[in-house]
């Protein structure tokens, strides 16, 4: 067992940063005190961080300063070795790295990077270091264009150079390694590695590899003439658009940059109009090269575009540009949060995640941060895939979160809408969501359209609905997506994005309708606070719920909680707490109350109680010193919409919480509702949450 772990590579370009990323994301899973410490970064300008330390603090939000990520430049170790002061060095690389150890419950020390000069002496400056820090090593292979011999031999000779210098090795990574080799290499290390050392083929993930337009754009100096934001368009293929127009368009590939002098207005307008076109696939950009730009004419033709891919104009000649840009290799920085998804997704899903566990986590999690229960999430969500239809294909951030959501291959996906609209809007805003991966169907003109205007006439035909407005009805992408799920064609539904709560509701009401012995439909948000998660209840759906209703909301919640993986301890909010306020609003959160301990005794629960008492450990000991949840409630029953949904709101905006929901309880099959002011994160944690409801309605029909 350990406390820290060392990634090591033997050569440049291995791919540490995805097993870095995926291994602090694997940890704060478990703890919230992961650290991070790069003894040695490549030289920065004044002012410039390290990339890749960068991008893992900002993405995980690890509290962790700058200056105590890292010891020393490459330049100060090569200029120390050069007067022999590597004893002197490596205490103050003992000393920084004791410092973060003592603070955090693990910490992911990496490697150096093996670029520019010193090569050399890499390997031997990581052995030493993580010898001297007793950490025991994570070693990468890279095995891009290599052959399977060679992959091997990589593999043995890196194991027995640390083992020779007493370094012990936990396990080794072969990333980057072609499809159709990665049987071989797995069979031929397998026979040759001891068996305690764990291995981890990874093939070659494409996405990880190729630049962004924003990396090529930044290491030519280009000028950026059009399309700034889609600069973190991925491209995976260039071409050099020096041929006629005809011929040109047979070279378009999926993700394509064309390299072109700024003269050729012919090839300009001509991948402009490709990338427009259904027939074609995307276009990632233009390199416009020789110091030329578009005439006027071209350039008010572009400007009066709807979608416009980047344009960037550099002064090198064809010829260097496309040198240049083969020579690229692509980073993971902070800014590009899609190639570190994909970094941990990969992680996720070639490495050995329980051997890792068993042989590295020494420490036990006390209570459950933020990260810890969305990580959990997507691992339910991911366990026992459910399928969710989204009836608002027609807006953008549906779009973007399908995408995520099936690069991430969390659930399958129904998207309503034209095919036509969806597949020009994914092209438009630059979106990788292959249309043979989700459903996307057009409610009127769908194989269902017959049958399920039948089934909502015979189920609604007592509430004087006749044939033609069940028609009408059906055309409507609320009732269509509802009556998907009514069906079994879908297991939830998540829509609201465009349209009112009432309008998401209603045909779930209708025909879903509430579980037994549940009168009223409510909702809760997750509220992932800095240090904890909270169920907050009912802020979205019941303006003025009676005492009845209340302690139904109450037990509903901690139901949710408790399957959400929160230990319900229930405060039932008030402007008083105890005995000590009267008046009619404080009543019926004391009748409540008492309705909640009198159906389920099974459960803590205190009220009426103040917000203050309810969370804070000081003030609820000094306001009710005996109580089970008094400064320790982790789900909050709010008395009303208006108390409720202004709380969570305030709590979300002063504390930069994450609220994820709402997340609708009560009826019998999961639909879920949307703010209107929802991000594409929102429908993604909303979309997970559905998921798991599915899964717990699967098991109980």
């Amino acid at each position: 067992m350990t406390k820290n772990i060392f990634i090591a590579s033997a050569e440049p370009y291995a791919g540490k940063s995805v097993i870095a990323l995926g291994l602090v994301n694997m940890l704060l899973a478990k703890t919230k005190k992961v650290g991070f410490f790069k003894p040695i970064i490549s030289q920065q300008e004044n002012g410039v961080k390290d990339k890749h330390i960068e991008a893992v603090l900002n993405y995980f939000s690890l509290p962790i300063p700058y200056e105590d990520t890292y010891a020393f430049t490459r330049q100060e170790v090569l200029q120390q070795t050069e007067s022999e002061n590597w004893g002197e060095m490596i205490n103050t690389i003992i000393s920084k790295f004791k410092k973060l150890e003592d603070a955090y419950d693990f910490t992911v020390i990496e490697g150096s990077d093996f670029l520019g000069e010193g090569v050399a002496f890499e390997f031997e400056s990581n052995a030493a270091i993580a010898k001297n820090l007793g950490a025991p090593v994570l070693t990468i292979i890279n095995g891009e264009n290599k052959s399977t011999a060679q992959i091997v031999s990589s593999a043995l000779n890196v194991l027995r150079n640390f083992e020779s210098r007493e370094v012990q090795v936990l396990g080794i990574v072969a990333n980057r390694v072609k499809q159709e080799q990665v049987d071989d290499v797995r069979e031929l290390l397998h026979m040759q590695l001891p068996k305690e050392i764990i291995l981890t083929i990874i093939p070659l993930e494409k996405g990880l590899q190729s630049p962004t337009m924003k990396e090529i754009a930044d290491v030519l100096e280009a000028k950026v003439l059009f399309g700034e934001n889609l600069l973190s368009s991925q491209v995976d293929n260039f071409v050099t658009g020096a041929m006629m127009l005809p011929n040109f368009l047979n070279h378009i590939k999926e993700n394509l940059l064309i390299v072109t002098p700024g003269d050729r207005g012919d090839i300009i307008i001509g991948a402009l109009q490709a990338n427009l076109s259904a027939s074609y696939p995307k276009v990632a950009g233009i390199v416009l090269t020789a110091g030329t730009e578009p005439d006027e004419p071209v350039v008010r033709l572009i400007e009066g575009l709807q979608t416009i891919i980047p344009i960037i104009a550099v002064k090198k000649g064809t010829f260097e540009t496309t040198t240049m840009i083969g020579g690229i290799h692509s980073r993971i920085t902070a800014d590009n949060t899609n190639k570190i998804s994909l970094a941990i997704d990969t992680f996720e899903k070639y490495v050995d995640m329980k051997a890792l566990d068993d042989r590295i986590i020494t420490f036990q999690p006390e209570g459950i941060t933020p990260h810890m229960f969305q990580y959990q999430l997507v691992k339910w969500a991911k366990s026992q895939k459910k399928h969710i239809v989204l009836p608002e294909g027609n807006d953008d951030r549906i779009l973007k979160a399908a995408a995520r959501l099936v690069s991430q291959n969390i659930v399958d996906l129904t998207i309503l809408g034209d095919q036509a609209e969806v597949a020009a809007s994914l092209k438009r805003l630059g979106l990788d969501l292959d249309l043979n991966a989700v459903k996307v169907i057009n409610p009127a003109t769908s194989d269902y359209y017959e049958q399920y205007v039948e089934t909502l006439f015979e189920l609604r035909k007592n509430k004087n609905v006749n044939q033609e407005m069940a028609r009408d009805l059906m055309t409507d992408v609320s009732y269509f997506g509802t009556m998907m799920v009514y069906k079994g064609d879908a297991d939830g539904m998540v829509s609201g994005a465009v349209h009112t709560t009432q309008h998401t509701i209603r045909p779930a009401l209708q025909f879903i309708k509430t579980k037994p012995g549940v009168s009223i439909v409510s909702s809760v948000f997750f509220m992932c606070l800095p240090e904890r998660v909270s169920v907050f209840g009912d802020c979205a759906v019941n303006p003025n719920p009676t005492a009845q209703q209340l302690a139904e909301i109450a037990i509903s919640s901690a139901e949710s909680s408790a399957r959400f993986g929160i230990e319900p301890r229930i405060a039932m909010l008030s402007y008083s707490s105890g005995t000590s306020g009267e008046g009619e609003d404080v009543e019926k959160v004391r009748e409540a109350t008492a309705i909640v301990k009198q159906k389920r005794p099974d459960l803590k629960v205190e009220g009426p109680i103040q917000y203050d008492a309810a969370v804070d450990p000081i003030v609820g000991s000094q306001k009710m010193a005996n109580s089970e949840v008094a400064g320790k409630a982790s789900v909050l029953i709010f008395p009303d919409l208006n108390t409720g949904n202004n709380t969570y709101k305030a709590v979300q905006r002063e504390t930069g919480a994450l609220a994820i929901g709402p997340m609708l309880q009560g009826l019998n099959k999961p639909i879920n509702d949307l703010s209107r002011g929802c991000t594409v994160d929102d429908i993604f944690n909303t979309v997970i949450i559905t998921a798991i409801q599915c899964q717990e309605s699967g098991q109980s029909s």
